[in-house]
């Protein structure tokens, strides 16, 4: 009889063990939405490929935009930075000079390929010449998008569409290898800076198969990117000294000289016009960056792909069959959290970058 209790009693607590194990293991794999985040983080460590295409002497948006993509070296892998020229800021060789101050004062002037692009526009240009306008820029673009990848490089242009244009025009193979991400447009509203510099380009471009998004821009409304703005006093109070010490000091394009992104971003916001109530400067070209880097900071959709006349005006065609990502609704506060967050904590873009 006590041999009997024994074994009743011995597969009773080989039971409750057994069961007890498995609630804790079911317990285990119940994680948090935080550790679920760490666990993505640590898995999804695959940079994402860029090119940079910015009128970087044009207002300061650009600027912005450059520094914080370099600031992001463990997000981006940036193969290289290429400029041309839209009607402010002057010729391609200023847009170089400023793209190339803000690689210095980010510690990464000669490290990171920075390239001339196009003066002119794109009808105006025939890539098929042995030497045309935006030739350097265009070339790079096209052997960089056609080597052996496991994904997409992303052309991430900032300002007119000329230099893509005419890498997709001299080579269209590399399509299928690209995608671009284009800031611009006030769409479904005629007009925009970066659009009227170059109607021809962005008509070529959405006649073509190339995966396309529409990062808008939508002056003076709260769902494009204009809405993603910041005042004076904001950035006086936040960016002096901010971001890697320059090598050397660095004389800005209004004059004085610099060592850090942060001490030139407060001269920028010095020399610019502002808009609004309270008065403030919309960082348009950086909240491009920013959605690249996490699509959780605006809503995107997709729509036919519409068309745009000569007088910058759309004309929606509900029945085409090639869809276009229209970009809105910008997460403001998100953004400049982040951009504020890699002028303390940056991680510099580069090989060697984690």
């Amino acid at each position: 009889m006590k041999h009997i209790l024994f074994i009743s009693l011995t597969l009773a607590l080989t039971v409750f063990l057994a069961v007890g194990c498995k609630e804790k293991t079911k317990e285990k794999t119940q994680i948090t939405p935080n550790e679920a985040a760490s666990v993505k983080t640590a898995a999804d460590t695959k940079k994402i490929r860029v090119i940079f295409d910015t009128d970087a002497n044009n207002e300061l948006d650009d600027q912005h935009a450059l520094a914080y993509l370099l600031f992001n070296g463990d997000v981006f892998e940036v193969v290289g930075v290429t400029v041309n020229a839209t009607r402010g800021g002057g010729d391609v060789d200023s847009q170089y000079a400023e793209a190339f101050r803000v690689m210095q004062l980010c510690t990464l002037d000669g490290k990171i390929p920075l390239l001339k692009g196009a003066n002119g526009i794109f009808s105006d240009i025939d890539p098929g010449n042995d030497s045309f306008d935006g030739a350097d820029a265009v070339n790079f673009m096209i052997e960089n998008s056609t080597k052996n990848q496991d994904e997409k490089t992303i052309l991430l242009a900032v300002g007119k569409l000329t230099n893509v244009a005419l890498a997709l025009k001299k080579a269209p193979e590399m399509i299928p290898n690209v995608k671009v991400v284009w800031l611009g447009s006030n769409y479904p509203e005629p007009g925009e800076y970066n659009q009227e510099n170059d109607t021809t380009a962005l008509n070529y471009l959405l006649k073509t198969d190339v995966e396309f998004e529409m990062v808008t821009v939508r002056y003076g409304t709260p769902s494009g990117t204009a809405a993603v703005s910041v005042t004076q006093s904001e950035i006086n109070e936040t960016m002096p000294g901010k971001g890697p010490q320059a090598l050397s000091p660095v004389e800005g394009r209004h004059g004085e000289s610099f060592s850090t992104f942060g001490d030139y971003s407060i001269n920028l916001f010095e020399h610019i016009d502002y808009h609004g109530d309270p008065p403030s400067r919309a960082l348009f070209d950086m909240a491009a960056v920013a959605i690249v880097k996490n699509q959780a900071w605006a809503e995107k959709r997709k729509i036919p792909c519409p068309t745009l006349l000569s007088d910058g005006t759309w004309v929606e065609k509900p029945d085409n069959t090639r869809t276009i990502t229209v970009w809105e609704n910008f997460a403001r506060d998100e953004i400049m959290t982040d951009f504020y967050d890699r002028l303390n904590n940056y991680v510099l873009a580069g090989k060697d970058a984690n």
